[in-house]
């Protein structure tokens, strides 16, 4: 892990309006940050980098909305805030989002199109393994109502795609610049790699 004296633990909060908060909380602290709940403007202000947990994506953007946290997010993120999504999270971050509420508001931090639900209901929830970018080996990834990403921008890096099965090639996680977003859930596993280089991208950025 990741060395963790007062100097090197970057401050990361976790958007903590809904979802599955305490075990980024959790895993973010693992890997040497000293993580943060984020509900106001000026908790996001006080931030080196975000993380935007699992939950229901059109109930978060609400919230969003009904915090006041939407635009300071939204230009925050234009202004190069590092940001990890997961599951909602990577809806929320989307440029544009399929089979949503025509209501539901998305942050624009990634250059793709992602469908909401892709993967079908809780009762197709699933687990495989996952190649992906940066680690040595396989990730086990765990799928709940997950989302796909089924375009992504010139500038944007396929991080992961569904090795086999009906949904083979679908795109998983992606990163553009410092903001990262994968469909599945790493904080639920206990493998932390993915939120390792999160937190290594937020010290690169600080």
């Amino acid at each position: 892990m990741n060395a963790t004296s007062t100097a090197d633990r970057p401050t990361i909060g976790v958007l903590a309006l809904q979802g599955d908060v305490r075990e980024h909380v959790a895993a973010l602290a693992h890997c040497g940050a000293a993580p943060v709940l984020v509900r106001r403007p000026a908790e996001l202000a006080a931030v080196d980098g975000l993380v935007l947990p699992g939950g229901e994506s059109t109930a978060i953007s609400k919230l969003l909305q009904a915090f006041e946290l939407l635009e300071p997010l939204r230009a925050r993120l234009r202004d190069g805030l590092p940001a990890f999504g997961s599951c909602a999270g990577m809806i929320l971050l989307a440029s544009e989002v399929l089979d949503t509420r025509a209501d539901a508001e998305h942050l624009s931090g990634i250059d793709m199109t992602v469908r909401r639900n892709a993967f079908g209901r809780q009762v197709d929830s699933f687990e495989t393994d996952l190649d992906f970018t940066g680690l040595d080996t396989p990730v086990r990834a765990v799928f709940i109502r997950a989302p796909w990403a089924e375009r992504v921008g010139a500038d944007v890096e396929v991080l992961a795609r569904v090795p086999s099965g009906p949904a083979e090639g679908r795109i998983v996680a992606a990163r553009q610049g410092n903001v990262v977003a994968t469909s599945f859930h790493p904080e639920v596993t206990g493998d932390l790699r993915v939120h390792d280089l999160f937190v290594g991208l937020v010290r690169a950025a600080r």
